[in-house]
């Protein structure tokens, strides 16, 4: 029998299996509840049908609309099939199995997950993922520069032409709520980010691979969100960080890392960043804390978001302008919902004839760099180009809700 240390102990699903085995038969999920269970017995092939057929529920229809009870029948599923593998030694499909539990899955099971994955780090040493770049390139320390000349060439129409963001050192919290939170104005905070151990950590592509090479993330690779053949991959950080070696900085369909909650999927790099006090101006709370990484070229295009934002640049550089939300109208917004904040203007090709008002607007814009933090208050309309491989991160956060008289 093995012992406890050979074993991925499930506290949680210990504890809530009967009560969400009950809520998924009430969904009519009769035949999954059929086959966990045969999988709780220690029967491979029926976790992995369990978790086939949660997968199934899960492309049903929009995303939206999927039941949480069925994102939470996905994680035990995931589970049951990443204690197969554990116990038979195959660490790497043990991790990327457990990283889609907590990609595609729900809440209920994160932390069983998140302890599965540390109890296997910690039985490999460290060491699961096996990298297949040249001894020559992990001896390189920063290996996330390049020459962003080629790339200045081709910002948009009057970069860098109008008024630039104001940037501010040794910014009290006082003076961040009463001279751009209370304005809802943009500011570069140049000196928060010193004690950061991503700032060295992150240049280094060896330290990267080390915590991330064989976990599972999800990367968008085209031009853009908006563009028709952009698509989404699952694939692992090791394969990221070869395509970002690889990718021109002119690249038509680039590999990016956007938006997504990396730190809570990966506790090692949680663990380097630290959310900043500015982040609780306006006795709110931290919503998303998100990465975004990708190779030089990299573009997000001109959309507006709902929540403060301190983006937050690790490594590299980023040319982002803005436009204020008393403007949205002039910025010609997609009339869907789904895309709604997000503008019909494409900067790098503006069509004038199509969008004449937004040629002419008013912006500020600026090139951010290592160490420094942009302001990005909610609405606000910003566009964001990567000038070199870059990381960032983003802090969203909302004001507390004014309480009822």
């Amino acid at each position: 029998m093995p012992s406890e240390t050979e074993l991925l102990l499930t506290p949680t699903l210990d504890a809530e299996r009967l009560n969400l085995l009950q809520r998924i038969s009430e969904e009519g999920g009769f035949a999954y509840v059929n086959v966990v269970n045969l999988a709780a017995g220690g029967d491979f092939r029926a976790a992995e049908a369990a978790r086939e057929m949660a997968w199934e529920q899960l492309h049903s229809g929009p995303w939206h609309s999927v039941l949480p009870v069925w994102r939470d029948a996905y994680s035990m599923a995931c589970l049951y099939v990443a204690a197969f593998h554990h116990g038979t030694g195959d660490f790497r499909e043990a991790l990327r199995v457990l990283d889609m539990g907590l990609i595609m899955g729900g809440t209920l099971l994160r932390q069983d997950l998140d302890s599965a994955i540390q109890k296997i780090f910690l039985r490999s040493n460290g060491s699961v993922a096996e990298f297949d770049l040249g001894r020559e390139d992990c001896e390189k320390q920063d290996d996330f520069h390049i020459d962003s000349e080629q790339v200045l060439l081709v910002l948009p129409n009057r970069s860098l032409s109008c008024k630039i963001v104001e940037k501010r050192s040794s910014l009290s919290l006082e003076g961040f709520l009463r001279d751009y939170f209370m304005p809802a104005s943009p500011v570069i905070i140049s000196d928060c980010m010193s004690h950061w151990p991503a700032l060295t950590k992150w240049k280094d592509m060896e330290y990267l691979k080390r915590v991330a090479g064989d976990r599972t993330v999800p990367v968008e690779v085209g031009k853009n969100y908006l563009c028709p053949t952009w698509k989404q991959e699952l694939i692992t950080f090791s394969q990221f960080l070869e395509r970002i070696k690889s990718t021109d900085c002119c690249s038509a369909n680039p590999t990016y890392l956007a938006q997504h909650p990396l730190f809570d999927q990966i506790q090692e790099l949680r663990k380097d960043i630290f959310v900043p006090d500015y982040c609780f101006a306006g006795g709110g709370e931290l919503r998303s804390l998100n990465a975004w990484f990708g190779p030089a070229g990299t573009v997000t295009p001109l959309h507006n978001d709902p929540h403060h934002n301190l983006f937050a640049q690790v490594v590299g550089r980023k040319y982002i302008r803005l436009y204020p939300a008393s403007i949205s109208t002039d910025l010609y917004p997609y009339c869907e919902s789904m895309l709604s904040n997000s503008s019909q203007v494409d900067l790098d090709n503006l069509d004038e004839k199509q969008f004449p008002v937004a040629r002419d607007l008013d912006f500020v814009d600026c090139i951010l760099e290592e160490g420094e933090m942009l302001y990005i208050p909610p609405k606000w309309w910003h566009y964001v180009r990567s000038l070199t491989t870059s990381f960032s991160v983003s802090f969203w956060w909302s004001e507390c809700s004014t309480p009822l008289s």
